[in-house]
């Protein structure tokens, strides 16, 4: 099974990208390994050699630059969840990091390297999309910068490059209003999640909401921004009927997206009750 595969470790990110120029074709990138090693084990991942970047420092950190909130590529989820900064100016992904696997797979598991697996069910994409991230992809030609959306082309379908190495996020921080983060799964643990929504809301001095953001995952054949929900609710003032309303909107728009299937009327249910529960702290 790893006969002929090599094992490359670069000290410093040029020398990465050095590799992936004449390589990345024949190369898997691994940083935390918890998706990549389970796929060589099974043989659905065939590949000539594996980059490790998992001690790159120019991957690492989670700092305030300017109005901008930068997250490492290499930043693993337990070092998202312990952050002070990211629990001041992004809870929502610091929640989603607390849901996120075992301790032990937390501990390695990197934020990119869940980004570039394009899972529908990926728990830091909802979050990273309220936030309106940008993804900086490098390679030795150059940089260039992508909205988080355009990463995932499909389930398990990554638009980075074979020569493209992730180094970090870029957010729009968010401070002093609503935001959450929580998932359906089969368990309440060590679970991939069905269904994982997260959201960020505030009102205006009238009651109003004034900004609403809203993306779902794991429900769609991509995570993605809700729009029309966020529009729906602009505006207005919310009660109990408005959300629930605003619930039935969700899952309509859900269901154009995916089409009617089998598990279709327990998801409209879980995405109207899911919403109502997230959203109910703004009546």
């Amino acid at each position: 099974m790893y006969a002929g595969l090599a094992y490359v470790r670069p000290e410093k990110l040029d020398e990465a990208l050095e590799f992936l120029e004449e390589h990345g074709g024949e190369t898997a990138v691994v940083a935390g390994g918890t998706d990549v090693m389970v796929d060589l084990r099974s043989g659905a991942l065939q590949t000539g050699y594996l980059l490790d970047v998992s001690r790159l420092s120019e991957l690492k950190g989670i700092a305030m630059q300017g109005e901008e909130l930068w997250v490492g590529a290499g930043t693993t989820l337990s070092e998202i969840y312990s952050s002070e900064t990211l629990a001041l100016f992004a809870p929502a992904l610091q929640k989603a990091a607390f849901t996120f696997g075992s301790k032990q797979v937390r501990n390695t598991a990197t934020i990119a390297g869940n980004v570039v697996n394009a899972s529908p069910s990926a728990d830091t994409m909802p979050p990273l999309l309220i936030h309106e991230a940008r993804v900086v992809l490098a390679s030795s030609n150059g940089v260039r910068t992508v909205p988080v959306e355009a990463m995932s082309t499909g389930p398990y379908k990554s638009a980075i490059h074979p020569d493209e190495v992730i180094t970090r996020f870029i957010l729009k921080p968010a401070k002093s209003m609503l935001a959450d983060f929580q998932k359906i799964a089969r368990r309440k643990a060590l679970a991939i999640s069905r269904m994982n929504m997260a959201v960020m809301a505030e009102k205006d001095e009238t009651g109003k909401i004034m900004f609403m953001r809203l993306a779902l995952g794991s429900s769609t054949p991509t995570p993605r921004r809700m729009e029309d929900v966020e529009a729906f609710l602009l505006g207005k003032r919310p009660d109990r009927a408005l959300l629930w309303e605003a619930g039935q909107v969700l899952a309509e728009k859900m269901v154009e997206i995916t089409g009617r299937r089998p598990s279709t009327g327990y998801k409209e249910k879980a995405a109207q009750g899911l919403f109502m529960r997230m959203l109910y702290p703004l009546v």
